[in-house]
């Protein structure tokens, strides 16, 4: 077990960030021969900051900011804003696992966010912020509590981890003009106080 903490460990710290070069509008141009894609839904605050992040990797094909895990079907900006609906913003990224894996995902994810905030990332506060992994399968479960487990145990954080962990049970796009929100609004004050920060700290282009 030791062994394959210390692996996980040394693969959430030393996976490198990759910029896509064959991307245009944060979508895969040349998909190849490959059509095999798969889905992780992550949630770690705003979901403009996520989204941004996620749409710059090699092997992302497509990145959309969205809600999951609450109560209430097809919510709105505003009610899960409200925190009662019980979701969190969250993305979800289509990628190609022969290019990159759920593991490095899982790296950049962490990297990304503090995943020590109970319900908050920075200034954004409430529970549609919280930490969190949305697990499609048994596999993807079973990888992320490896991860997370393995972040506590490095100790790299004094607070202990408060990232969730639960099944996917359904995942709503968020309006349209939440999407590619970074690309579309560059020049506004969240995204040059927030968002380019963040990019230019994970090494990615913005």
């Amino acid at each position: 077990m030791r062994k394959i903490l210390t692996a996980l460990l040394i693969n959430i710290f030393s996976v490198s960030v990759t910029a896509c070069p064959e991307k245009e509008g944060g979508v895969s141009m040349d998909k190849g021969n490959n059509q095999e894609y798969r889905i992780a839904v992550f949630g770690g605050g705003c979901f403009w900051c996520m989204e941004a992040v996620f749409e710059q990797l090699s092997g992302v094909a497509e990145v959309i900011s969205g809600y999951a895990g609450g109560r209430v079907k097809n919510p709105s900006y505003e009610q899960v804003c409200t925190g009662l609906t019980g979701h969190a913003e969250v993305v979800k990224i289509v990628y190609d696992p022969y290019v990159i894996t759920y593991d490095e995902l899982l790296s950049v994810f962490w990297k990304a966010h503090d995943p020590t905030q109970v319900n908050r990332q920075g200034a954004d506060v409430g529970t549609q912020y919280r930490s969190v992994i949305f697990y499609g399968s048994i596999e993807e479960k079973q990888a992320a509590e490896n991860s997370r487990a393995a972040l506590e145990k490095s100790g790299f954080f004094s607070r202990p981890v408060a990232t969730e962990i639960v099944s996917l049970d359904k995942f709503y796009p968020a309006e349209e003009y939440h999407q590619d929100y970074y690309r579309n609004n560059r020049q506004a004050g969240y995204c040059q106080l927030v968002i380019t920060p963040k990019l230019e700290k994970l090494g990615l282009p913005f």
